[in-house]
């Protein structure tokens, strides 16, 4: 159900977060109508504070103390600013320009300044290896009855299997097949239709195919042994910001990436469509994140999302920052990897 407030309370809502995530500590109606230059009085702020509580948007921890934001408040700030208009993504101090095919090395220094520029803890997802396009094949004869393929991808992967025949292979048969796939894959994306037709085309002859057929795993092996990684950094940073009372949720948290899996999953639901994305306590729906958050961007090329860059911390967390983190990161990345799979 659609919250609606008035102007003023808005208002106050984004100055009680704000103040909050600053501070850490309760936010009182007078240190409000100062911090945030407010015209009204501090009992017309008290007024509204207690209309934003019965929405369920703010909370006070003590009878006598001020107000802090709820889940619900979060969520609120949060969709105010993803739904401001995407200018050109800020700035972000990450120069990926000098890596030429290392995918994992950007993502690796991605990690790393985002951790370092937020304080929080820094997750990014690797593109699939099925994203990726078949750069050059090497067909090599080791004995008269085994070859050798290695897989260069798009992304610099490299993979290596030998292949063993009961007879001995004509070295010419082994000569044509490393012209033939190199023809006919590069290119050519893992795991796609068009990769298994041209490794199964009718127009070969059937000793032709025949071979393809024992060198075939070398490409769909590739496809179906690898798991997407997941880059993370910013752990010691996460715990040394954190206060006395997030300390626990901040310890589950770390607990929790131990299930790289569970954490891809949790990226993954958000990747489409392609645009920044906040999920604040019980959206992340899993018992180790409750009272944390996350922010993140999504990157890849023009046609595709290859993965995310997003930010976990407490609730209490900057998410204007986070955002414009995130989408400066995802900015970068996706430049790269347009540069490098496009190739």
């Amino acid at each position: 159900m659609e919250i609606e407030l008035t102007q003023r309370q808005r208002q106050i809502l984004v100055g009680v977060v704000e103040e909050h995530v600053a501070t850490g500590e309760p936010v009182g109606s007078k240190t409000l109508v100062e911090r945030a230059s407010m015209t009204v009085s501090s009992s017309t702020v008290r007024n509204d504070f207690a209309a934003l509580e019965a929405l369920g948007l703010l909370k006070h921890p003590h009878t006598s103390a001020g107000r802090v934001p709820t889940e619900r408040g979060y969520r609120l700030y949060a969709d105010d600013l993803l739904a401001q208009r995407e200018s050109r993504p800020s700035g972000f101090p990450l120069d990926l320009s000098e890596l030429r095919n290392e995918v994992e090395s950007a993502l690796q220094q991605t990690t790393e300044a985002l951790s370092e520029v937020t304080r929080l803890l820094a997750l990014v997802s690797a593109p699939a290896v099925e994203a990726a396009s078949v750069h050059h094949v090497e067909a090599l004869q080791l004995q008269p009855a085994v070859v050798m393929v290695v897989v260069i991808t798009s992304a610099g992967g490299v993979t290596k299997r030998a292949v063993s025949f009961p007879e001995p292979v004509d070295p010419g048969l082994v000569e044509w097949a490393r012209e033939y796939l190199n023809e006919s894959l590069a290119g050519v994306q893992l795991g796609t239709h068009t990769m298994r037709r041209r490794l199964e085309d009718d127009g070969l002859s059937p000793r032709e195919r025949h071979f393809l057929a024992a060198l075939r795993p070398a490409f769909t092996d590739l496809v179906a042994q690898r798991e997407q990684r997941l880059f993370v950094g910013g752990a010691a940073s996460l715990l040394g910001e954190a206060r006395a009372n997030e300390l626990e949720a901040c310890q589950r948290l770390l607990e929790t990436l131990e299930q790289r899996a569970t954490l891809l999953q949790l990226i993954g639901e958000a990747l489409e469509p392609r645009r920044a994305f906040v999920r604040v306590g019980d959206e992340l729906d899993h018992p180790g994140l409750h009272d944390v958050a996350l922010v993140g961007s999504t990157y890849g090329l023009s046609n595709r999302t290859l993965g995310a860059v997003t930010l976990l911390g407490p609730v209490r967390m900057d998410y204007d920052k986070a955002l414009r983190t995130v989408r400066g990161a995802a900015a970068e990345l996706s430049r790269f990897v347009e540069r490098v799979y496009g190739e």
